[in-house]
């Protein structure tokens, strides 16, 4: 299997209900609950990308660009946007939507990085 192969198999979407539980005190899902919404959807397309053992390592520039009602349903999408030797980094988009209209649109976008490691917990290459 190509690269372009793998990383088109490994993008993963998971959608998500948003309930009064995860949001502030405006209604809002909690910026902390989506970005960790967003690092499980990472860590889940870079394992189906690596079949490796990963960790997160950083995330980057998460723009949190429209709020997120509660009552509303997310779609995170995660996808391979970068490979190096023994990192990858994942693009992760958040979109929204009403639960009983059409109405969709982006609200968050972020990238993680990951590593893969050994059973000591060292860096090792990741298999292409």
């Amino acid at each position: 299997m190509t690269v372009e192969e793998n990383i088109r198999k490994s993008e993963t979407r998971i959608f998500k209900a948003v309930f009064p539980n995860t949001t502030n005190h405006y209604d809002t899902l909690f910026g902390g609950t989506a970005m960790q919404m967003m690092d499980e959807v990472a860590f889940i397309t870079a394992t189906r990308f690596t079949r490796q053992t990963v960790v997160t390592v950083s995330s980057d520039k998460i723009d949190f660009r429209k709020p997120i009602p509660s009552g509303t349903i997310v779609e995170l999408i995660g996808k391979v946007v970068h490979l190096g030797n023994k990192s990858l980094k994942v693009n992760v988009e958040v979109f929204t939507e009403q639960m009983y209209s059409e109405h969709r649109e982006k609200a968050i976008q972020g990238e993680f990085a990951f590593v893969a490691i050994d059973e000591n917990k060292k860096p090792i290459p990741i298999r292409k």
